[in-house]
């Protein structure tokens, strides 16, 4: 697995600290992205936050994430939370070391007071010191938020006081890629009120081995949700229950629970989204569909990987983008003149580089930009090299609907294409049917069937100008 160190400056730690008028909660940032580029420390937010011990509770569960390793728990792994400033509201995302559990904390407008929220993406430290003072944060104690550094520390303080260096794998910035492309395919399934939500969740067992039993599922009934051993329509998988743990510390704030998952296949694990309302927030943690099978794995984004069209789409979506909370597609296809099938195509590229994600409560894609070098999310997915591979060497043959691809290890696997659908004889394909994205060489017949379109309509222009 690739990996590289990130180093994480800050000015300081991230500190709770007690004064005149009430505690006062600095998270300092590192380098960051805005609308101005890129910034060391940028603030984004000073002012009240309307529910303290709730939203300590909130941001907490956001750090209990990315601390934390689901799958194989005795390899441990933090990577600092990432926070967003939309102009309207903060977003604070982590990825749990295994990739296969992702968080985000939505501090809306009704749950911040008295200042104006910037615009922009850096990471946020959440150290343990500050972590143990949050979880003391009463219910009358009135709390101030700084997001970014005091005025005073920029012009006193000459470079990093904290610096800190955390691997970052290849998989896990794959992971968020993935994570907002397969979200984008969720649909509300059911809604629980505040005292339903809590008897289901705090049922859910808490220890064991994540997938030891196979995957569970649970069905709308009544008010609640009960567990169903298939997977029948309307059905939520809830693969890895013990995952959701991080939800249990805001659990006697929550005012109801939302589930979003995809229309289920008889047999197939999906990932589910269980989101958490609270006053003035939202919190909501997204499961893959196996806690041994990370985000990184499923093959959502290839397609828009594979194909030029998309790159020279998303070069020009991406200039129209401004930090919006909610992305507007209508609005980017007459902006951009595209169709709102080629922008949405355009904002999965974009995602790929974390340039956006996706918001399953408004159905929307968002604006931001993760301070790591994502752009290796191309250059390293494993499947998209060896399918460029399989095009270089000339290893592809188009025969109507039906491709055939010669393996590097000589073997010939077939391709056929049924309602815009690729099949493969491979035994990649035989295993996971397409739940996991198209393999290598359908990747590779998509790749060379594009190109010759492309060829085909170049060759009737220029006859055409003749």
């Amino acid at each position: 697995m690739t990996r590289s160190l990130q180093a994480v400056a800050y000015r300081r730690p991230s500190v709770l600290e007690f004064a005149a008028g009430g505690r006062h909660l600095g998270l300092e940032t590192s380098r960051g992205a805005t609308p101005a580029g890129a910034v060391d420390h940028p603030r984004f937010f000073a002012g009240f936050l309307t529910s303290p011990q709730k939203a300590s509770a909130a941001l907490l569960a956001v750090a209990d994430v990315a601390a934390a390793r689901y799958y194989q728990p005795q390899l441990r792994a933090s990577l600092d939370p990432v926070v967003t400033g939309s102009g309207d509201r903060l977003r604070f995302e982590s990825f749990s070391g295994c990739g296969g559990v992702y968080a985000r904390l939505d501090v809306l407008e009704a749950g911040l007071d008295g200042g104006e929220v910037g615009h922009g993406t850096t990471n946020v430290d959440v150290n343990n010191p500050l972590r143990e003072a949050l979880s003391r944060i009463g219910a009358d104690d009135p709390l101030h938020l700084r997001v970014g550094p005091e005025d005073m520390a920029v012009t006193t303080l000459d470079g990093p006081v904290v610096e800190k260096k955390v691997p970052l794998p290849d998989r896990w910035l794959r992971g968020f890629a993935e994570a907002q492309v397969i979200a984008a395919g969720f649909d509300l399934r059911a809604e629980l009120d505040a005292g339903e939500a809590v008897r289901f969740l705090r049922a859910l067992p808490r220890g064991g081995r994540s997938g030891a039993t196979g995957p569970r599922w649970v069905v709308p009934s009544g008010r609640s949700l009960r567990p169903t051993t298939r997977a029948v329509p309307g059905a939520v998988c809830l693969p890895g229950p013990e995952r959701l743990v991080a939800l249990q510390r805001v659990l006697r704030h929550a005012t109801a629970l939302r589930v979003y998952g995809p229309a289920v296949a008889p047999g197939a694990a999906t990932a589910s989204a269980w989101e958490v309302l609270l006053p003035g927030m939202r919190l909501t943690l997204t499961l893959s569909p196996d806690a041994a099978r990370g985000f990184s794995g499923e093959g959502g984004v290839l397609d828009a990987l594979a194909t030029d069209e998309a790159a020279a789409d998303a070069e020009l979506i991406s200039v129209l983008l401004a930090w919006e909370p909610r992305i507007d597609i209508a609005d980017l296809a007459a902006a951009s003149g595209l169709t709102a099938e080629r922008v949405r195509a355009a904002l999965v590229r974009l995602g790929t580089s974390g340039r956006v994600g996706y918001d399953t409560a408004e159905a929307a894609y968002f604006h931001r930009e993760l301070p790591y070098d994502a752009g290796r999310v191309e250059r390293h997915n494993p499947r998209l090299r060896s399918a460029r591979a399989l095009v270089a060497a000339g290893a592809v043959a188009l025969d109507g609907r039906i491709g055939t691809v010669t393996a590097e290890d000589g073997h010939v696997h077939r391709v056929r294409e049924e309602a815009g659908v690729l099949s493969c004889s491979c035994l990649w394909w035989a295993k996971y049917r397409g739940g996991r994205g198209p393999c290598k060489h359908a990747l590779a017949v998509r790749m060379v069937r594009r190109g010759a379109g492309e060829a085909q309509a170049t060759v009737r222009i220029d006859g055409g100008a003749r």
